[in-house]
């Protein structure tokens, strides 16, 4: 298991929370969520994104693969976003202050999601950070990472889920 990966689960476990027991794989189907943007607007899964691609990343600060993913993530939301491509980035356990701070420093444009408790992590079986869903029209995974991708692993992964 990866440090990261550990980090989590005991972060899980110290907070009086088991790690997830759910396992989303491909051709499962999303679990549904609501949470708010660090903005402040609301977002709500699958209701919003009904037939359009979305990519679902669980992230956090702490994270050392995690900013540099991310960076390669906006480069190829930016050539494909035309195209209805929707990436959410969903910071699992910290605050709106620390995930404002993180995305003002690193630049990235796609919205970033509160995830406080860490309850929408746990519903997607997220054991470790950074971990990438890629969801159909009709809310079914199509591809998952479970931990860090270069920009060229992430875009084909983009590209076969906008096929």
């Amino acid at each position: 298991m990866r440090l990261p990966a550990l980090l989590f689960a005991l972060t899980l476990a110290a907070c009086g929370q088991e790690a997830p027991k759910v396992n989303i794989n491909v051709g499962s189907s999303a679990p549904t969520f609501q949470t708010v943007r660090f903005d402040g607007a609301a977002e709500q899964f699958p209701s919003a994104f009904a037939g359009k691609p979305l990519v679902i990343r669980f992230w956090a600060d702490w994270c050392k693969y995690c900013e540099g993913e991310m960076k390669g993530i906006e480069a190829v939301y930016q050539r494909h976003k035309d195209k209805g491509l929707t990436v959410l980035a969903i910071n699992a356990g910290q605050d709106k202050k620390t995930i404002q701070s993180f995305m003002a420093k690193i630049g990235v444009t796609y919205p970033a999601l509160l995830d406080e408790n860490s309850a929408i992590a746990r519903s997607y079986g997220v054991v470790g950070l950074p971990t990438t869903f890629f969801i159909d029209g009709k809310g079914i995974v199509r591809g998952k990472i479970v931990g860090e991708a270069d920009e060229a692993t992430f875009e084909r992964h983009l590209l076969e889920l906008l096929k």
